[in-house]
């Protein structure tokens, strides 16, 4: 079964982050250039958060508008749910699936080491599953039936 580690030694151990002082409009920027979804809000090597599209607009509806001044801490996501190297990608669908999150980081001990996106999880489920079936089909083939 594939981990957390297996994706991201296939995808790559980089992400990215902002600083809590970080203002939104800068952490808008760096979702946009970088094409992602989210960022980790980041004290030196200390998790403190994440800032997403979703915070943004949770911002934008609350404040009936924009002001470009607001720092990430005041609107990212302080309830952080992340996985480990040695997290399943089932149980790593799970939490996504319960908690409603597209993004987990993946920590081993207090130390961010990736980040993985609900897409990561989907590619490596249907590749697992794609490799019992062929699995499957060859056990089949080779099977003598009796005549």
């Amino acid at each position: 079964m594939a981990t957390m580690k297996h994706i991201l030694d296939e995808k790559g151990h980089s992400f990215f982050f902002v600083t809590p002082d970080t203002k939104v409009i800068d952490a808008l920027r760096t979702l946009t250039e970088k094409h992602i979804g989210v960022v980790l809000v980041m004290d030196g090597e200390r998790l403190m958060g994440i800032f997403s599209e979703r915070d943004f607009v949770r911002l934008a509806v609350k404040t009936g508008s924009f002001t470009p001044d607001v720092r990430v801490e005041e609107v990212m996501t302080k309830q952080v749910y992340f996985v480990k190297f040695e997290t399943t990608v089932d149980e790593c669908m799970a939490l996504m699936i319960e908690k409603r999150i597209r993004h987990a980081p993946v920590m081993d001990g207090k130390m961010v080491v990736g980040v993985v996106s609900i897409v990561d999880v989907v590619r490596a489920l249907v590749a697992e599953r794609e490799s019992v079936i062929h699995g499957m089909e060859g056990y089949i083939a080779a099977w003598e039936f009796p005549t």
